[in-house]
């Protein structure tokens, strides 16, 4: 569907007819190209060498003065492939893994994921980003269709190497919700609807809430909310997100997380980090994708709770970077015959970043993740790239 609509969609932006003339219209986009050298950065213990395409998108944006205030207000966006590996993650290889699933009855079951899906299960080389529709006045934004979370958005506004190969999320810098699309709290949320207050004097609050579609009979009514508050060069946040499932779906319901985060910018120098505290939402996130080294796991608790500092150092075009994070264990990891497992684990990357202007930058980074589970090697990656915007 998205094939065909995309083509559509330009063309018509291209065409200029008198629907486009009538709105303010925008198309904007993302091209993100690197090189990555990645050792043991899978399940199986697996090495690459290979180019990523990190979340590059085209998109269409804009709005139409309704009167009194009042605006309408909309974003299609979609992300594309140029070199053929879906969403571009650094942890993709050729082949399959097996990871433990949870079951709507309560217990789990082994299946067999690509290794090249992306977290939101999607295997075509165009995908949908935020789609949404809306309106704006004095009352703030409402908008309706598939949007970022807070809790993603904010972490966003931490990382300098977001939307790169390099990004905290990719490096388990950032939890598992700052991935993925769905109705499970996953980072960008489908059949949603989101509201945003207007800016009092730097504070802003954020509440969304997802319709449940009865996906493969599971019960699920994913709720959130978050706040920030901005003044010069101090950003501080707070964010609480559920999947709201009913106790027999996942995790026995434990299944909700929050945290606070803050950024501080004086002068050349930046710090910032947040603390993550998992309610099973996180454990359950990191269990179904994989992403743990302990992808085997059958059953999880909560208590993966994660921590991540970080700081840049700008030297007029060029910004260096460095951030360090660590995960505790999840309560009540075990195996299928059993067996306690730990999950935690630290992760640390550094990086470099060179604006040739306003719209293009090239980097490099190298990162690196240490596994608390005994016979779980070191993943390191080393990465080359270079990005557009327009």
């Amino acid at each position: 569907m998205t094939k065909k609509l995309l083509p559509t969609m330009i063309g018509v932006a291209l065409a200029g007819g008198m629907a486009a003339a009538q709105a303010d219209v925008t198309v904007f986009g993302h091209i993100d190209t690197s090189i990555v050298a990645s050792d043991n950065y899978t399940t199986a213990g697996q090495s690459e060498n290979s180019f990523v395409c990190t979340t590059c998108s085209i998109g269409f944006k804009g709005s139409e003065d309704l009167g009194n205030g009042l605006k309408a207000i909309f974003k299609i966006d979609f992300q594309y492939d140029t070199t053929k590996r879906n969403n571009g993650r650094v942890s993709s290889t050729s082949g399959s893994q097996q990871v433990f699933a949870p079951t709507p009855a309560g217990g789990s079951t082994l299946v067999t994921v690509s290794a090249v899906t992306d977290v939101s299960g999607s295997t075509d080389s165009i995908t949908d980003r935020d789609q949404w529709l809306g309106l704006a006045g004095n009352f703030g934004q409402v908008r309706v269709g598939t949007i970022s979370t807070s809790y993603k958005s904010h972490g966003a506004m931490l990382d300098p190497a977001y939307r790169t190969v390099i990004q905290q999320r990719d490096w388990n810098l950032q939890s598992v919700l700052h991935t993925g699309a769905g109705e499970k709290g996953q980072g960008r949320a489908t059949n949603t609807v989101r509201y945003d207050t207007p800016d009092w004097n730097g504070l802003q609050g954020t509440a969304h809430y997802t319709l449940n579609s009865d996906e493969q009979g599971q019960s699920f009514n994913a709720w959130g909310a978050g706040a920030q508050y901005s003044n010069g060069g101090l950003l501080v946040f707070a964010d609480y997100i559920t999947a709201n499932a009913s106790d027999n779906v996942t995790n026995n319901g434990d299944d909700d997380a929050y945290k606070v985060g803050a950024k501080y910018t004086l002068g050349n120098f930046a710090v910032f980090g947040q603390y993550e505290v998992d309610g099973g939402l996180i454990s359950a996130g990191n269990t179904l994708y994989g992403y743990l080294r302990g992808s085997g796991i059958a059953s999880i608790g909560d208590g993966a709770d994660l921590w991540m500092l970080g700081g840049t150092y700008t030297m007029g075009n060029n910004t260096l970077y460095g951030a360090y994070s660590s995960s505790d264990d999840a309560d009540d990891a075990r195996l299928a015959n059993g067996a306690s497992v730990d999950t935690g684990y630290d992760a640390w990357e550094v990086g470099a970043i060179h604006s040739m202007s306003k719209q293009t930058l090239v980097y490099l980074g190298y990162g690196d993740i240490s596994y608390n589970e005994n016979n779980a090697d070191d993943s390191t990656g080393f990465a080359l790239g270079m990005k557009h915007k327009f």
